[in-house]
């Protein structure tokens, strides 16, 4: 989704996008309501993930890239710059930031780690379920010999 990682996304702009993503699977499918499937069995079969998982691995990616930028950079500047003034009376709106420490909370990761730019990417891709791999695989493909060819 274009620029999903600027927005201060609510649980109800979530629950709105989720809700039609899901109706856009079940018609791709073919599928109703009447025929009782549930939909997870319907993300499963196309191999999607929730989209408000998608949009935190895009926030997260997107925060990474400002962090490792130059100190003096517009995005960086941006993302450090805090207006005056007094906020309206009422409940405060949800904040970009706000969404991001939630992000960080669920993903299990700490700013710091974005230097290390391979470690961030490796640690907050967790949407795609074409990237997930199991603790074993990893372990499997470390303790692959090369296959040498001889002629």
């Amino acid at each position: 989704m274009y620029g999903a990682e600027c927005w201060p996304a609510t649980k109800e702009v979530e629950t709105r996008l989720s809700v039609m993503e899901t109706k856009m699977l079940r018609w791709t499918a073919g599928v109703t309501r009447m025929d009782r499937i549930r939909n997870e069995a319907i993300r499963q079969k196309f191999g999607v993930a929730p989209i408000a998982d998608k949009m935190r691995e895009a926030r997260l990616r997107w925060y990474g890239h400002v962090l490792r930028g130059e100190e003096d950079s517009v995005r960086k500047i941006g993302l450090n710059f805090e207006v005056t003034g007094k906020r309206p009376r009422g409940r405060p709106k949800q904040r970009w930031a706000d969404t991001l420490h939630t992000d960080l909370k669920a993903a299990g990761v700490h700013p710091d780690l974005a230097l290390d730019r391979e470690r961030w990417r490796h640690d907050t891709r967790i949407a795609d379920p074409a990237t997930k791999r199991t603790d074993a695989e990893e372990e499997e493909e470390e303790e692959e010999e090369p296959v040498l060819f001889f002629f």
